[in-house]
């Protein structure tokens, strides 16, 4: 390509970016410290949410099935999944008891 056609790309480019642009700023650098501050246990919450998924599968459960097990709303049962949930030791224990399961292992 000759720098005539470069340049002419580049123009289109940009004025399909200014043509899309969001008017919201993006939280993207926030959001990603927020994740690192929170890595520790974002990555239980995570562990837990894997864990119920497998148990739904397992079972043939659906969020609701889930949340009535459970003795919650399907939109908590969404919190769960979602692995964003900061939960206490007594509510994972809850949640083990329950469902007859066990969300981690104690080494």
């Amino acid at each position: 390509m000759n720098l005539l056609t470069n340049n002419i790309m580049a123009s289109k480019a940009i004025k399909f970016l200014e043509e899309h642009q969001s008017d919201t700023p993006s939280r993207f650098a926030e959001e990603a410290a927020w994740r690192k501050e929170n890595a520790g246990w974002l990555r239980w919450s995570r562990q837990l949410a894997v864990t119920l998924i497998g148990y739904m599968q397992d079972n043939g459960l659906k969020r609701a099935d889930l949340a009535a097990r459970l003795g919650v709303s399907p939109q908590y049962v969404s919190k769960l999944l979602s692995g964003t949930e900061n939960l206490s030791f007594k509510s994972v224990a809850n949640i083990e008891d329950k469902l007859g399961i066990t969300c981690f292992a104690m080494v």
